[in-house]
C-alpha cells in the first residue's frame, strides 16, 4: 500500500525533525525510523523519490539520498529496481503494535509541542499567555471560604457545580441568550466539550459542515468519531450561507461546526445578520449547530459584537453553545460548558459521566468566583493583545513587508498570506532556523489554503522579534 508515496504527506507525518543533533541526514534518517518504529510506516510502505521528498522538506538531494542510504545499512527500508525505497519487513525491530492504533490527526504537531522539552525553537503554533493574576485571588477565597462547603459533598459533579452551572447561566443571559442553569454542562475545557457533542450529534460515517478555514482540532475531534468533513468558505461577515446551502442540499449534514466569534485563524466577527441566516438555515434543515465561543479576546469596541447564534435560533433550531475561561483568562485552567437545551445538557451529562464523572470541583469553584467578572477581565486582556499587535505590524512591515494580512476584529493571531508559494515548505524551512508555525493547509480538510500561515501574535516583545527575525531569514531562503 502506497500510503507516504507523496512527499508532503510524509514530511507532515515527520514533523518537527529537523530540530534533533547531529548532520541533517542523520537528523532525517532518525525520524524515518522513528516513523517505523512508532508504526505510522509499515513494512511495504513506498517513500518518495529523493528528488520528490528533498524538495518537499526543502533540502538537497544529497541529505535525503544519504539518509536513505544510512536506514538501508540498518535494515530499516530496502530498495528494488523499478519498485523505489519501501520499508523493510521487521527483524529485531519490535512491531509497535500499541502505537499504530493512535491516529496522527491535523493538530498532532501543535499538541506534541505542547509536551515537548523547552529548548531554542520558538513555538507559534499557539498564542500561550501567562495566567491572570486575579486567579491567585479567587482560589485563596475558594481555600478559604468555599472549601470546608466542598469537602462535606461526595465530589462527584458531572454536570457541573451548581454555583457555577448558575455564573454561566446568569452570563450568556446578559450576552443576550436567555439560559437557565438546567442547560449549562460543564466541561474541562473546550475541547472535552466539543468531543461531547460529537459523541451526542454523530455516528459513524457521517458528515459535518466546517469553516475553510477552520481550527486543526475539531477536525481530529469530528475525525475521531469516524465523521466526514466538508468545507464551506467564509467572507467578510462569516459564514457564507449561499454556499452551506449548497453543501446542505448536496448530501445530508449531520452537523455544522461554526466559530462565529473571533473566527479562529482569521479573526472574524460573524455579524447579527449572518448569525440569523445561519441559524435559519441549520433550523430549516434539521442540521444541529456547535458554535464555538472560546476566543473573547476582543480587538473591536464591545458594542459591536452581537450576542451567541443560538440567540438567533428559531422554535425548530437545536445549537449547542461551547465556552471556556481558557482563552480569557489562562490555559491551565481547564473550564468550561455546553450551552443546549436541557434535554441535550441530561444526555450530554451521561456522556461526561462516563468520561470523567466530573470537572475537579476546586477548578469550578475559582471559576464561579471569576466568570461574573469577566467583561472586565477580558477588557484587560484586550489591552495587552492591543499593544503586541501594534508591536507585531510593526516587525512584519520592517521585516516582511510583502506578507500580506489584515487586522483581525478579535483572537490573538493573525491569518497571513505569503507571497507565492507554500506556507508548508516555510514551515519546514523556518524549523531549521528555530521557528515553528502552522501552515495554513492544516486549517482544511482538503489541504486548501497552503498559501497561508497562522501567526500568533501575543508572545513578549523581544520573543515576538526574534521569532519575526528568524522568520524573515526562512522567507529569504525559500525564495532564493
Amino acid at each position: 500500500m502506497d500510503r507516504f508515496r507523496d512527499p508532503d504527506q510524509l514530511a507532515r507525518l515527520l514533523g518537527d525533525w529537523m530540530t534533533t543533533p547531529g548532520a541533517l541526514y542523520r537528523q532525517l534518517a532518525t525520524a524515518l525510523a522513528a516513523a517505523v518504529e512508532a508504526g505510522d510506516l509499515v513494512a511495504g510502505d513506498r517513500l518518495p523519490s529523493e528528488r520528490d521528498l528533498a524538495r518537499s522538506l526543502h533540502v538537497s538531494r544529497a541529505t535525503v539520498v544519504a539518509a536513505y542510504d544510512e536506514l538501508r545499512g540498518r535494515g530499516v527500508v530496502e530498495s528494488r529496481q523499478g519498485s523505489g525505497t519501501r520499508v523493510a519487513p521487521p527483524t529485531e525491530r519490535t512491531p509497535a503494535a500499541v502505537t499504530r492504533r493512535l491516529r496522527r490527526g491535523l493538530a498532532t504537531g501543535t499538541v506534541r509541542r505542547l509536551d515537548a522539552p523547552e529548548g531554542d525553537v520558538i513555538s507559534m503554533r499557539h498564542a500561550l499567555e501567562a495566567g491572570d493574576p486575579r486567579i491567585a485571588t479567587a482560589l485563596s477565597a475558594v481555600l478559604d471560604e468555599d472549601l470546608p462547603v466542598l469537602l462535606d459533598q461526595p465530589g462527584y459533579a458531572p454536570r457541573g457545580l451548581p454555583a457555577l452551572r448558575r455564573a454561566v447561566a446568569d452570563h450568556h443571559t446578559r450576552h443576550g441568550l436567555p439560559t437557565s442553569p438546567d442547560q449549562v454542562l460543564i466541561t474541562t475545557g473546550t475541547q472535552q466539550a466539543i468531543s461531547l457533542a460529537a459523541q451526542l450529534l454523530l455516528d459513524r460515517g457521517a458528515t459535518v459542515a466546517v469553516e475553510s478555514p477552520s481550527w486543526p482540532g475539531c477536525f481530529d475531534t469530528f475525525s475521531a468519531v469516524g465523521a466526514r468533513l466538508l468545507g464551506v468558505p467564509l467572507d467578510d461577515d462569516g459564514l457564507r450561507t449561499d454556499r452551506l446551502r449548497e453543501v446542505l442540499d448536496a448530501e445530508p449534514v449531520s452537523a455544522l461546526f461554526v466559530m462565529p466569534t473571533f473566527h479562529n485563524p482569521t479573526g472574524t466577527l460573524m455579524s447579527a445578520t449572518r448569525r440569523r441566516e445561519v441559524a435559519e438555515v441549520a433550523a430549516q434543515r434539521g442540521v444541529p449547530v456547535v458554535e464555538d465561543l472560546a476566543y473573547s479576546t476582543a480587538l473591536t469596541a464591545p458594542s459591536s459584537h452581537p450576542p451567541p447564534l443560538a440567540a438567533f435560533t428559531p422554535d425548530a433550531g437545536r445549537v449547542l453553545t461551547v465556552g471556556s475561561l481558557s482563552k480569557a483568562l489562562w490555559a491551565g485552567l481547564r473550564v468550561g460548558w455546553v450551552r443546549a437545551s436541557a434535554a441535550d445538557v441530561e444526555r450530554l451529562g451521561l456522556l461526561k459521566a462516563n468520561a470523567d464523572m466530573g470537572t475537579p470541583l476546586l477548578e469550578q469553584a475559582v471559576a464561579a468566583r471569576l466568570l461574573p467578572d469577566l467583561p472586565a477581565l477580558a477588557a484587560d486582556r484586550t489591552a495587552d493583545a492591543r499593544g503586541c499587535l501594534a508591536h507585531a505590524a510593526a516587525l512584519l512591515a520592517e521585516h516582511l513587508p510583502d506578507w500580506q494580512w489584515r487586522e483581525p476584529a478579535g483572537g490573538t493571531a493573525l491569518w497571513v498570506r505569503l507571497p507565492g508559494y507554500d506556507a508548508s515548505v516555510l514551515a519546514r524551512v523556518a524549523l531549521r532556523h528555530g521557528v515553528e508555525v502552522t501552515p495554513g493547509r492544516e486549517t482544511d480538510p482538503t489541504g486548501a489554503w497552503d498559501d497561508h500561515l497562522r501567526l500568533p501574535f501575543t508572545f513578549a516583545p523581544d520573543v515576538m522579534a526574534e521569532a519575526v527575525r528568524r522568520l524573515a531569514a526562512a522567507d529569504a531562503e525559500v525564495r532564493g
